[in-house]
């Protein structure tokens, strides 16, 4: 019994010591964890801080950035402002250039229109005094009878204003009005100070491959109730250019009648002459257009207004389009 007791002592002995190493045990563990908790806790301090520190950085490189920027733009727009501009207005600008190079084409392309294939010389009528070099020259090719190689014409009895200007005047509309629909001008003289022969100008529509030769003149009279327009063109008897009776009829009938028409002048028809030189010379239909009396008072005012000289321009250019008309 006493010997069991011993052992049963001993048994409690030794289960309090094992209880003892193993409480030791869990101390230990404990410890170690919460060593190890500690650790962590360091390891993750330590990263939230580097984390605010890489926040912090981020935070000023971006604001270092969008500070460059802003200095950046204020450099541009003071460097337009220099130049009197933003770059809203460059823009602007650009945008602009581009419609006004659109328009420029649209322009242009209204400016040029396509050719119809015609050239046609016009001639308006004399010369200022002070380009008559004077001298002859053959009625006709081959002819004996000499005429004067310049003419000065008549003047607006009324206006005061010379025919060589006027027809001058005149011409150069016509000039624009038919390259305005297609053809192709030459103009026998476009001041009023160089001198062209009456044999010439027909040599000049000759050489230029005109189809036609249409010549601007204005008429005079004694009688200062003579008024009207008429055209003149060279008879089928015509020693020299007889051959072009019948085109040059035509030619004249259609500038004539139109020409009435859209001025209200009177109408005196076409009439035949066969000793006007720069009418012999020619090579292709021709004939002279007396637009007018510049020794009648209502002749020579219509024919210095301009809404009626734009009146004669249509007038002749219809008159043409109408003798090429099929």
């Amino acid at each position: 019994m006493k010997k069991m007791g011993m052992i049963f002592g001993s048994l409690i002995f030794v289960l309090a010591a094992v209880l003892a190493v193993l409480a030791v045990t869990d101390a230990q563990k404990s410890r170690l964890l919460q060593q190890e908790m500690k650790r962590m806790d360091k390891q993750i301090s330590k990263m939230q801080k580097s984390s605010e520190s890489m926040e912090k950085e981020l935070e000023e490189l971006k604001k270092e950035t969008e500070k460059r920027a802003l200095e950046a733009a204020e450099g541009d727009t003071a460097e337009a402002g220099q130049n009197g501009e933003t770059k809203e207005d460059s823009l602007s600008a650009e945008a602009g250039k581009n419609a006004r190079d659109a328009d420029d084409t649209a322009a242009l392309s209204a400016a040029e229109p396509r050719s119809n294939g015609r050239k046609v010389a016009i001639d308006p009528g004399h010369q200022g005094p002070g380009a008559d070099t004077g001298g002859t020259e053959p009625l006709g090719p081959g002819s004996e009878e000499m005429k004067d190689k310049f003419a000065s014409g008549t003047q607006g009895v009324y206006t005061g204003v010379p025919e060589y200007e006027l027809t001058l005047a005149v011409s150069k509309q016509l000039q624009t009005e038919l390259q305005s629909r297609g053809y192709e001008v030459i103009m026998t003289r476009e001041d009023n100070d160089t001198a062209v022969s009456n044999v010439e100008r027909a040599q000049i529509a000759t050489e230029n491959g005109a189809r036609i030769l249409v010549r601007i003149h204005a008429d005079g009279s004694e009688d200062n109730s003579a008024n009207g327009a008429m055209t003149m063109i060279p008879s089928a008897e015509n020693p020299y250019v007889g051959q072009l009776h019948e085109e040059s009829s035509r030619l004249g009938e259609n500038i004539i009648n139109a020409y009435c028409q859209a001025t209200g002048i009177r109408n005196n028809g076409v009439r035949l002459y066969d000793n006007m030189t720069g009418i012999n010379w020619s090579t292709v239909p021709v004939t002279i257009l007396e637009m007018g009396f510049m020794t009648n008072q209502s002749d020579d005012e219509k024919m210095q207004d301009p809404d009626m000289q734009k009146n004669m321009v249509q007038g002749i250019a219809d008159g043409i389009d109408a003798y090429f008309s099929p």
